[in-house]
């Protein structure tokens, strides 16, 4: 029973927490955005074990969608539903479960918070199916990434305004940068077994793609700052971030599967100086 909970563990991903935070950085971003500062606490209760649940459910029903291309693919051919360790009536199972949690969690809201999670978990659900028919499923996971923007501006204002789109585009543009990165360690393998991404389509321009869509991030997250007024700290914050960003290009100079794994894992950082900047303004 042991072994078979840490089975559970890993696919769930909990032995690569690095998702979690990538969806919660932007989260948080809305939370203390929305609040003006002051979230309540049982919204960030609600929305940090939100965010580490919909995550495991979503590397789950990934391992579900692609347990046959795993196998062709060097990285995720020893997941535990690939490998045969659990079956696949344990990993349904375990999704289930991890959906009844995350509505446990949800009708803690307010109904128009209620409602918009049910298009959060169609997109969560749609997005590993998106890779055999598209070029740009890094643009449906940051859709199903990005979607927890607009549950928050519902919870906390029960409103939708501007602002919050705007925070809810950079949350989407994130993952479309970081993802391609991600996707270019798969690439050739990708290639043989008929997976699609930006990665591949971009080609050899897919680090110039990359370098406009950061360039658009952070536009919308300094119109973000003017619209709410922030003080000069957050921007200052926002420079510092695009700096890290820009890094990214210098880690994977040398075009290696490792440099882009390292580019990808770089953007926790960039999450957290956002995060922060925005914390520093409201309370010091």
């Amino acid at each position: 029973m042991k072994n078979k909970i840490y089975l559970y563990l890993e696919l769930m991903r909990f032995n690569r927490p690095i998702g979690i935070f990538l969806l919660l950085w932007p989260t948080l971003w809305a939370l203390w955005l929305a609040s003006l500062g002051h979230p309540s606490t049982k919204h960030i209760f609600i929305f940090i074990l939100g965010v580490i649940i919909m995550r495991s459910a979503g590397c789950v029903i990934n391992d579900i969608a692609d347990r046959k291309f795993d196998l062709f693919v060097k990285r995720t051919q020893h997941r535990p539903l690939t490998s045969g360790k659990i079956n696949l009536k344990e990993a349904i199972g375990v999704f289930i479960f991890l959906c009844f949690i995350a509505l446990g969690l949800v009708l803690c809201l307010n109904p128009f918070a209620i409602a918009l999670s049910l298009v959060g978990l169609f997109l969560a659900i749609l997005y590993p199916f998106t890779k055999r028919v598209s070029y740009f499923p890094q643009f449906f996971l940051g859709l199903a990434f990005a979607w927890a923007v607009p549950l928050v501006y519902a919870a906390t204002m029960q409103s939708l305004p501007f602002e919050a789109w705007l925070v809810f585009l950079a949350a989407l543009l994130w993952p479309v940068a970081y993802d391609t990165f991600y996707a270019m360690t798969d690439k050739n393998e990708d290639l043989k077994i008929g997976i699609f991404s930006t990665a591949i389509k971009w080609g050899d321009s897919v680090k110039i793609f990359i370098f406009f869509i950061y360039i658009i991030f952070f536009i919308i997250l300094f119109w973000v700052g003017y619209l709410y007024h922030l003080k000069n700290r957050y921007f200052v914050g926002l420079v510092i971030a695009m700096l890290v960003a820009f890094y990214q290009f210098w880690i994977v100079r040398n075009n290696s599967i490792e440099s882009y794994f390292r580019a990808f894992l770089n953007n926790n950082a960039i999450g957290f100086i956002i995060f922060l900047s925005i914390l520093v303004n409201y309370y010091l």
